[in-house]
């Protein structure tokens, strides 16, 4: 474990600012400066590169996983969290061994593949067979009971671009149910383009599922780049078949654990505002961009929300385990917590990489929105543009939460690339700029430090 990440900083309080219904002219002038020191610190650049350099990839079950939760903890500590624990996780726990496919013919050529997670493996030689390829999920579900009798299922589905990443919902569909259709339509394995936004050959792992009383069927991805050859053979009305070769085993239940760290609250200690991410990640990369990012934003937040001395309400982040594999530490998180979970005053996830917050949104009751107007106000100078349509939907990591009516906020990240190097060997610390990280530090602790420090709390709907 390396030397304490945290450096002590100092503030500049002189500015004023006009008057508020939920704040003080001296709180005000501590959010300027919250800004102004979150945008010149590297604490949360210094946590990332902490953790993907000394623990590297922490898939839920594996040494990296139990190494991320001890580095969680030490950090934590190190960092003057008031408060620092853990509480049980379980999951069913998945590992793979070894990957590989190639054209056999007509023109013998490699594929660049992953596994998706829950995959069965392959017999030792793999699955040879005939591709019969579909545009997408609902094509597939469409087509006759036998059409893909024999064959290995190819879906072409090429994801959309945006900031907002509104194209990654109808792509994963193919990824988590893709291998349960394909069987049912006869398949011997199935195999689909990488949902994925990226032009570079790395192929995107991700989450899978089967079903009971359907036959399991390895479930593949393979790059775009390979996608699109695969696409071109095709068309070429050959029979086009290709071998998968995927080792991989379920090892049944398994229990990692989420890592929660908290100020407390002066005033109302029960409250609670709650930020935090998903210590997990994949096998594949280092898990930079997911979620080692969100994680150190938010930590860092914290820290930066809680320099000006004591918040009247807590600050709680809550490092989630194995979000990766199903959202498991959420869901514990929900059932562990049930009882004070009406606490909570303010809930978002930072789990979209590390670019640029662009947007601000809430899902609040009415009383509550001149409160949230005035925390956007304070992030419009970040360039946060307020949607104050008032529907947010948070973090996946959240979601457990929504049937008891948390005050729900997103800080939406510009998501633009994310989707490159999402899942992959590529999604390391290299992708992540320094500046973008502080810029999103500085939106997290103006948020967590005005939630809990305004006059009134905020009230879900």
């Amino acid at each position: 474990m390396s030397a304490l990440i945290f450096a002590s900083l100092s503030f500049n309080t002189s500015q004023a600012h006009a008057k508020s219904d939920n704040f003080t002219a001296e709180q005000l002038s501590q959010v300027a400066d919250i800004k102004k020191q979150a945008l010149e610190s590297d604490l949360a650049w210094n946590l990332v590169e902490s953790l993907t350099t000394e623990v590297g990839p922490r898939m839920p079950g594996t040494p990296g996983d139990k190494a991320g939760v001890a580095w969680a903890v030490a950090q934590f500590k190190a960092m003057g969290f008031d408060k620092v624990w853990t509480e049980p996780a379980t999951f069913p726990k998945w590992i793979r061994y070894s990957e590989s496919a190639a054209v056999v013919s007509p023109a013998p050529q490699t594929l660049h593949i992953t596994a998706l997670g829950n995959s069965i493996s392959t017999p030792k030689e793999g699955i040879e067979a005939q591709v019969i390829e579909f545009e997408n999920l609902a094509e597939l579900e469409n087509a006759a009971d036998n059409a893909a009798k024999g064959k290995i299922v190819f879906i072409n589905y090429r994801m959309d671009r945006d900031r907002d990443g509104n194209g990654y919902g109808p792509a994963v569909k193919a990824r988590s149910r893709g291998a349960v259709v394909a069987a049912q339509k006869g398949a011997v394995g199935y195999v689909m383009r990488s949902v994925s936004t990226a032009t570079h050959r790395f192929a995107h792992t991700g989450g899978s599922h089967y079903e009971e009383g359907v036959t399991k069927i390895v479930s593949s991805a393979i790059s775009n780049a390979d996608a699109d050859q695969l696409h071109r053979l095709v068309a070429l009305g050959k029979p086009v078949t290709i071998n998968i070769n995927v080792q991989a085993k379920s090892m049944g239940e398994g229990t990692s654990y989420n890592v929660i760290g908290e100020f407390t609250g002066s005033e109302f200690p029960n409250e609670h505002v709650l930020i935090g991410g998903h210590l997990d990640s994949w096998d594949l990369g280092t898990g930079a961009l997911d979620d080692g990012a969100g994680i150190a934003i938010t930590m860092a937040a914290a820290k930066f929300a809680t320099l000006k001395g004591q918040p009247k309400r807590s600050i709680r982040v809550v490092l989630f385990a194995a979000e990766e594999f199903g959202l498991w530490g959420a869901k514990a998180y929900a059932k562990a917590n049930e009882k004070t979970l009406s606490n909570i005053v303010a809930a978002a996830e930072s789990d979209f990489g590390a670019d640029k917050i662009w947007a601000f949104e809430s899902n609040v009751h009415a009383s509550s929105l001149p409160l949230v107007s005035e925390i956007a106000a304070m992030l419009k100078p970040l360039n946060v543009e307020y949607i104050a349509n008032n529907s947010a939907r948070n973090g996946p990591d959240l979601i457990p939460l929504r049937p008891f009516k948390v005050p729900a906020f997103a800080l939406s990240q510009d998501g633009t690339d994310y989707f490159d190097y999402h899942h992959t060997a590529d999604d390391t610390l290299d992708k992540i700029d320094p500046a973008k990280l502080r810029h999103n530090v500085a939106s997290y602790a103006i948020f967590a430090y005005m939630a809990a420090n305004a006059k009134t709390r905020i009230i879900g709907k």
